[in-house]
Order: structure tokens, then sequence, then C-alpha cells
């Protein structure tokens, strides 16, 4: 396995767009997001991501192939509903790094590719300057949900390791259609911050 870890912005960052919503497709169908998405939803939501000032996509190959990536952007730069819990709680807008999603496949788990993201995102952050605190959000799902898998270990450990912890009453709502639906349904997302 012959890993090398990129941090794109601009064109570059526009030119890995296709890969980035295959990847996102795959991973978030699994628990705990369940989504089922289609590539015209991801086309329109990473171009938006993409002409973002600030965006950043931290990508994984292994040889040629892309095989995870993850998403950052200034949180003023972000969609509505994601900005309006932070604003209700009063924090500045303008200070505060959006980590989005991060998609890496199965067979590529394990290899340290976690920390490289949030090691990618975070420098990007401090090098466009001006952030105090860097955030990202995870699905809340029920502990009794029938389709969590029984050997599923939560990343809290991981994200507390790298200095994040949940916020109380900093939740969003995001509406997708979960793979076992027949349509949209709201969830929540609790936001986990650190200071930068």
């Amino acid at each position: 396995m012959a890993l090398e870890v990129k941090s794109l912005t601009g064109q570059q960052l526009h030119d890995v767009l296709p890969a980035l919503a295959r990847l996102r497709i795959i991973v978030f169908r699994d628990w705990p997001y369940l989504y089922d998405g289609t590539l015209e939803y991801e086309e329109k939501y990473l171009a938006q991501f993409a002409a973002a000032p600030g965006a950043v996509c931290i990508i994984a190959q292994d040889g040629d192939e892309i095989v995870g990536a993850s998403t950052a952007a200034p949180m003023i730069e972000h969609a509505d509903e994601f900005a309006e819990p932070f604003e209700k709680a009063g924090f500045d807008l303008n200070k505060i790094f959006y980590c989005g999603e991060s998609v890496l496949l199965k067979s590529h788990r394990g290899h340290g590719l976690g920390h490289a993201f949030f090691d990618g995102r975070e420098a990007h952050a401090r090098k466009l300057g001006g952030f105090t605190h860097s955030t990202f959000c995870r699905v809340v799902r029920p502990d009794d949900h029938p389709l969590m898998p029984a050997d599923y270990l939560p990343l809290d450990g991981f994200w507390k390791k790298r200095g994040y912890a949940p916020v109380d009453g900093l939740v969003a709502t995001y509406d997708w259609k979960d793979v076992d639906q027949t349509e949209e349904t709201t969830h929540q997302m609790q936001f986990w911050m650190k200071p930068l």
C-alpha cells in the first residue's frame, strides 16, 4: 500500500470532486449516516463547497486511486443550517473553521489517515489565519436503531484525543433520505469543537 496525502485548493480541488462524490456515496451509505445519495445532489453540493473562499480538500491516494478525502472551509461560507446554531450561541462565524466530511474506504482504515485528515485541515485553517476554533458535526442516532451494527465503535475517543469535545446545545438539523426510508427525514447533527 503506497499511501500519499495531499492538500488541495483551487483548481486542484475542483479536479477531484467526481472522486469525492463517489466516496461520499459509498462511505455515507454505511452506519451511522445511512445516506441514500445521488450523484446529481453530490455534484451540486460539492460545487458549492469548492466555490467557497478558503476551501480545502485533503485527499489520500493509493497509487493513482483516491481512497479517502476530507473537506473543510470557513464556517461563514457554509450552509445556513449549520451556521444558525453558532449564531444563536453567540459565536462569531468569521472565527469558526468548519471541518466537513471525512470519507475513507474500509480497505484503507487503520493507517493513520484520520489523523492526517485533521492535521491537514487544521494546518490550512492556521495558514488562512483569524480562526479561534475548529468544528465538525456528527449525526445523532438512537442506541437502539435497528440498523446499527453490533460491532460498531463510535469515533468519540479518537475525536477527544484530537482535542475536540461536544458542545451542549450546539445542534443543527439536516435532511436526507436514509437507505431504509422512502423519503427524506430530518437528522440532528451534534457539533464538536476545539480551540485552534
